[in-house]
């Protein structure tokens, strides 16, 4: 199966997505990899933006037609390497002729295998205020805990005004929010927007998290018929 990726939310993190796909994929050769159809498309209407009320152009329409357009390249499913969007899930499925992935419930279900009670939640302000992680962690019995304003705000400005501008992280204010998440009794945190998978992937923040973008990446490997690798049955470090 072919997988179509509605990417550029943000470009990086797509980039980083594609990696994450290759790095778990079991091949021993090019030809044992899956077929990715990407379109990268920054002008895609901020999600965070819309979902706030700080802008009126809904991004879900041109993620709609991106995911038909792939489609008819021969995506077989889609995926979006950005958890934000994931908050439109059943606008995106009901427009899409395809099978979207949803990273969001794989993430609960990760956590639930691995008999987490309690997990933290660092994504953006519009995933937060959503509840698009609550929700789905509820339905497998797990009680979320949310950053105050201060540490949302420490959150925000990593992914804004650190990670989007191609700037390094800031290492102290991500520790600070993991510290204030923990103090409030989080066993693991959820790497919710696809730009903290870049801290992940550069800084490593440590044990006990769970980067949904990797979930992602592995629920993409496998619903495309590939072959995972041993190391990548457990996502949270």
């Amino acid at each position: 199966m072919a997988l179509g990726v509605i990417g550029g939310l943000g470009p990086m993190a797509t980039a980083r997505f594609m990696e994450m796909v290759t790095e778990m994929t079991d091949a021993a050769c090019d030809q044992d990899h899956i077929e990715m159809l990407i379109h990268s498309c920054p002008s895609i209407p901020d999600r965070t933006a819309y979902i706030l009320g700080g802008s009126q152009d809904d991004p879900v329409g041109p993620m709609i037609r991106i995911g038909k357009n792939l489609a008819a390249q021969g995506a077989e499913c889609i995926a979006i390497p950005c958890m934000t969007a994931h908050c439109f899930f059943d606008r995106l499925s009901a427009g899409i002729p395809v099978p979207v992935i949803n990273a969001v419930d794989a993430a609960g279900k990760e956590l639930a295998d691995n008999g987490v009670e309690k997990a933290g939640i660092l994504a953006t302000a519009g995933t937060v205020k959503t509840g698009v992680f609550q929700d789905a962690f509820r339905k497998t019995g797990i009680e979320t805990v949310l950053p105050d304003e201060q540490h949302q705000q420490y959150v925000m400005d990593i992914i804004y005004k650190n990670i989007k501008q191609g700037q390094p992280a800031d290492m102290e204010k991500f520790q600070e929010a993991a510290a204030h998440l923990r103090e409030n009794g989080a066993q693991v945190l959820i790497l919710g927007c696809t730009e903290l998978s870049l801290v992940n992937g550069c800084d490593s923040p440590g044990s006990g998290f769970l980067d949904a973008m990797a979930v992602l990446a592995r629920s993409s490997v496998l619903a495309c018929g590939g072959k995972l690798k041993e190391t990548y049955h457990n996502l949270i470090s």
